[in-house]
């Protein structure tokens, strides 16, 4: 079980499909479930879909990459700014996030791009107009100087504390929603819990029930086609139908349904205890509250 003790290794050495992008795989999951509760909405001023929100990123690393590659590219959200070291470059249309990347990994910094405006001053960003504002890079950048001056009605913490305690409470007293951080980038250890139970099972996900579940749906597929062609009526299958009904789910799939799952489970027991007591003011107090709950309750079952 040795293997076991340290995450985040190549899927050659026995990691897990899917743990590079966890974490950025994570927030995209707490926005997608975030927005499916219009009354969470209608706290943070927001309504509607994520498709063609205005997000700032701040940090274009590995979460924030792709965090916005996965929110622009699958849910239709646009890019309008990312902060990096040398300053932010800014397109109201969206930015291309993939050609950004390259740009940055090939001149170090985001200056010089051509698919946006360049501003030197980056921390000034974090104060332009946006409906989301991710932070994914740096504790402490918005902080008490200049959160009165953040538009951005709801902020997702995808680093680690990168709200100060005096800037929570301005933007608390403001009505912008905070999606605290100990939630928002669980994305990644929550993938590392799989890739322990993977590495203690000493099986791949997805290797006891794949070829059964592709079994079981030749079999549905077969009686579609049986019918297609006793039918009088002229049907048929969607092109490419069969071969993605066909295919049973991979690991990387599997890891995705896991991680989703987790992100929408614990979401909604942190929003129910902010929904429902009138004495919890935002979603970081009621994610405390769901925590030390969970361990009470784990040491009062076995006594202690």
């Amino acid at each position: 079980n040795a293997r076991a003790c340290v995450t985040g290794k190549p899927v050659s050495g026995g990691g897990i499909e899917g743990r590079t992008e966890a974490t950025g795989r994570g927030v995209q999951y707490a926005l997608q479930e975030f927005f499916r509760h219009p009354e969470d909405l209608a706290a943070a001023g927001l309504s509607g879909e994520l498709q063609s929100k205005a997000i700032i990123v701040q940090g274009l690393g590995n979460v924030g990459y792709h965090a916005a590659k996965f929110l622009s590219e699958e849910d239709g959200a646009r890019i309008t700014g990312v902060i990096e070291r040398d300053g932010a470059v800014q397109n109201p249309d969206g930015l291309d996030i993939e050609a950004l990347k390259t740009w940055i990994a090939e001149h170090g910094g985001v200056k010089g791009f051509e698919g946006g405006s360049y501003t030197a001053d980056g921390a000034s960003v974090l104060e332009a107009d946006c409906d989301i504002l991710i932070p994914a890079a740096l504790e402490g950048v918005i902080h008490r100087d200049n959160a009165n001056r953040v538009q951005a009605r709801l902020i997702v913490e995808a680093a680690n504390g990168p709200v100060t305690a005096g800037a929570d409470a301005i933007l608390r007293e403001r009505g912008v929603v905070i999606i605290p951080d100990m939630y928002a980038n669980a994305g990644g250890v929550t993938v590392s819990y799989f890739e322990w139970v993977k590495n203690l099972s000493h099986i791949r996900f997805g290797r006891m029930e794949r070829r059964r579940e592709e079994s079981r749906n030749q079999l549905i597929v077969n009686e579609l086609e049986r019918l297609s062609k006793s039918s009088n009526v002229n049907w048929q299958l969607t092109p490419n139908f069969k071969e993605k009904y066909l295919k049973g789910a991979s690991e990387l799939e599997l890891v995705r349904s896991g991680l989703d799952d987790t992100m929408r489970g614990a979401y909604n027991d942190m929003a129910e205890v902010w929904r429902r007591r009138a004495d919890v003011p935002d979603l970081r107090t009621a994610a405390y509250l769901v925590s030390i709950q969970k361990v009470a309750a784990s040491y009062k079952n076995k006594g202690l």
